[in-house]
């Protein structure tokens, strides 16, 4: 009879491979890697996994807890069909911006403290990227080796995120409320790849400086509220 897989060993599965997908990207990322890292043969690993996309698939969903980790009966993973895993994040991309505090600012006048909108949109921003880290970092990684979920992650989650940035800080410019810097879309940039690399990358840095979280949160929202300040 062949041995039971523990609900450890699939949870030890899809982290391991999460992190060799990072590391590796997509197409660079190999079974023999994630069996090896894994200790198993490679064969092994088939017993968990019908394929490299269907374990890409099972990182994707369960990455900072999206979705909860698959019951070990109901293994191997099947490979998905063809748009699943991109309708997954897809729909992970909706169910995050329906509550955006950024897009919420589109559709109000500016306040009479437009500092302290500005705080609570770059607040929202880190801590939305900072619980999200795992699937960002993983899908940031890998959508270049898969053009159909490069579409969705750069075109509608970053540019998408870009564009409605750099509508909010022209309007808030031109009404005086917030500075007006010499380029709009580059400071989009500028704030957006801040809060992106101390609320996700920093987190896969070889060489990491020890800060608490309120801490990095803290001046990420006080250097980017400063420089935008009427």
């Amino acid at each position: 009879m062949p041995r039971a897989i523990s609900p450890e060993r699939v949870k030890e599965l899809i982290e391991t491979a999460t992190e060799i997908f990072i590391a590796e990207g997509y197409r660079r990322t190999q079974m023999e890697d994630v069996a090896r890292a894994l200790g198993v043969a490679k064969g092994t690993l088939y017993g968990y996994v019908e394929s490299k996309a269907a374990l890409f698939d099972a990182a994707v969903r369960c990455a900072d807890g999206h979705e909860p980790l698959p019951d070990p009966a109901v293994l191997p993973l099947r490979t998905p069909k063809a748009d699943s895993t991109v309708a997954s994040v897809r729909s992970r991309l909706l169910k995050e911006v329906s509550d955006l505090e950024l897009l919420a600012a589109l559709g109000r006048p500016p306040p009479a403290q437009p500092d302290a909108e500005l705080a609570s949109i770059v607040r929202d921003l880190y801590r939305r990227m900072s619980r999200n880290r795992c699937g960002i970092k993983l899908v940031d990684r890998c959508a270049r080796d898969q053009p159909e979920l490069a579409a969705v992650w750069f075109g509608q989650g970053r540019w998408g995120q870009h564009a409605a940035l750099v509508e909010y800080l022209e309007q808030r410019g031109a009404k005086g409320s917030l500075r007006r810097p010499p380029s709009v879309p580059v400071t989009a940039r500028l704030v957006l790849e801040t809060v992106a690399f101390w609320a996700v990358h920093r987190h896969w840095d070889p060489s990491p400086q020890e800060v608490t979280e309120a801490d990095v949160e803290a001046t990420v929202v006080d250097l980017i509220l400063h420089g935008l300040s009427a």
